[in-house]
């Protein structure tokens, strides 16, 4: 039995936002997820009284909600279904999926592909004492997944200062945290005043439907309000069509299944595609989201697609499908603009991380650092530096050292992200300004 409920009809017809789950491992992210899904009613209530008694067996009473995300993540490792990437839930205005359940060791690798989709992003904070030092602290994830939001263009964000009952729901405390954060987040160009604080309690329930009577001092909104006050993203229908495929699949009787999220451009029963860099032209016999057959999809949807002429063994996650009429940009070479994360010396010419970018990663060297910039202003600090380390803001000129989809971030912003990745941590976080194309023959 599914312990989370699919996705009710009202919900389909609602506007689609996708959030990204950030913040610091143990900050309570799942805890947060499961409780929002079970006040939407988006978990089986028979079920979660059995996950209740279990929990109340074992004295983990702090763990049920968790154990709701956690289910999740299992029932997702186990579908494959294009469903598996939908976990959402709705609010009055928005049916919301979550991207990326938190948890995973990986988060940040898969945080990068999940946050270039992302409309917006709930960092949680815990509010425990030490706890949320270390966060923010240098090697803390709070900062980390912070910064890659900003990288990564995502202006929307709601913080939600968690475990406010372990600190027995004290205003100072609150005040503080929000004080700390909002000075990291000028830094990357937010404006914190146009950003809720909302101090909740994932495990007790705090502010995040109903008003809490526990916290008398705070007059903003509950959570779920400020979910609500979220602004829709863009639908850029009137751009060339782009879909970044996600996984590739054989069904019985249909042939070759796409699936993915369209990011940019319309998609239509009968048009004729082509997947880069692999350069296969195929036709869309069927077009599916949940089950449902479309005639066509626009930016945002999540669907699976059927293409006659191509061969799974043709395609693969990365690979990026778009019109025949329009290809998608295989790139020689890139000019990027990029911040360095993390790195234990500093960064020269020669240097070979993994670029992720969209849904693929492939090897590409830095052959050239163009210059260094100032990171709050932009501006030119120095022409052609040798190197650049932890901390700066550079243009520079990228070799992917296999072909790779990517474009230019001003035109099609969810294939123009990217993050470098090196022993198992992420480097630096941009955006792609130039492209010098690769010319890739396509036999129609």
């Amino acid at each position: 039995m599914s312990l989370i409920l699919k996705p009710k009809e009202s919900a389909l017809q609602k506007p689609h936002l996708n959030l990204a789950v950030i913040g610091h491992v143990d900050h309570g992210k799942s805890t947060l997820v499961g409780h929002l899904l079970v006040v939407t009613g988006y978990v089986d209530e028979k079920g979660f009284k059995e996950l209740e008694e279990q929990a109340k067996k074992m004295g983990k009473e702090d763990f049920v909600y968790a154990w709701v995300t956690d289910r999740l993540k299992e029932e997702r490792e186990r579908g494959v279904t294009i469903e598996a990437m939908h976990v959402g839930f709705e609010t009055s205005k928005y049916f919301i999926t979550i991207i990326d359940l938190p948890g995973h060791r990986d988060f940040v690798k898969n945080m990068i592909v999940g946050a270039s989709q992302a409309d917006a992003a709930m960092l949680v904070v815990s509010a425990r004492p030490g706890e949320f030092e270390t966060g923010i602290g240098p090697q803390g994830q709070t900062r980390e997944h912070l910064f890659l939001a900003a990288t990564l263009g995502i202006r929307q964000i709601i913080v939600a200062v968690n475990k406010m009952d372990v600190v027995n729901y004290d205003q100072k405390r609150y005040e503080q945290i929000k004080a700390e954060i909002s000075k990291f987040m000028k830094l990357l160009g937010y404006d914190p005043s146009k950003i809720p604080f909302i101090p909740v309690s994932a495990l007790k329930g705090d502010n995040i439907k109903e008003k809490s009577s526990n916290m008398p001092w705070y007059n903003g909104p509950t959570l779920l309000e400020a979910l609500d006050a979220l602004q829709p993203p863009p639908r850029p229908v009137d751009k060339p069509f782009r879909l970044p495929i996600q996984d590739v699949y054989t069904v019985t009787g249909a042939g070759t299944v796409v699936v993915g999220r369209i990011e940019t451009g319309v998609l239509k029963v009968g048009d004729r595609v082509v997947v880069m860099p692999p350069a296969k032209v195929g036709d869309v016999r069927s077009i599916e989201t949940h089950h449902m057959k479309l005639e066509q999809a626009q930016p945002g949807d999540n669907i699976g697609i059927n293409v006659r002429g191509i061969e799974k063994e043709d395609v693969k996650r990365g690979d990026v499908m778009g019109h025949l009429a329009n290809p998608p940009t295989v790139a020689e070479e890139i000019v990027a603009r990029v911040a360095v994360l993390w790195h234990p010396t500093a960064i020269g010419p020669g240097y070979t991380p993994v670029l992720h970018v969209h849904t693929a990663t492939v090897p590409a060297q830095i052959i050239e650092i163009i210059a260094r910039l100032d990171p709050r202003t932009g501006q030119t600090v120095e022409q052609k530096p040798q190197f650049i380390k932890q901390g700066d803001v550079a243009v520079v000129r990228l070799k992917p050292l296999k072909d790779v989809v990517v474009e230019k971030y001003s035109d099609f912003p969810g294939l123009g992200r990217f993050a470098l990745r090196d022993m198992g941590r992420t480097i630096a976080a941009g955006q792609i300004i130039e492209i010098k194309p690769k010319k890739v023959e396509i036999k129609a």
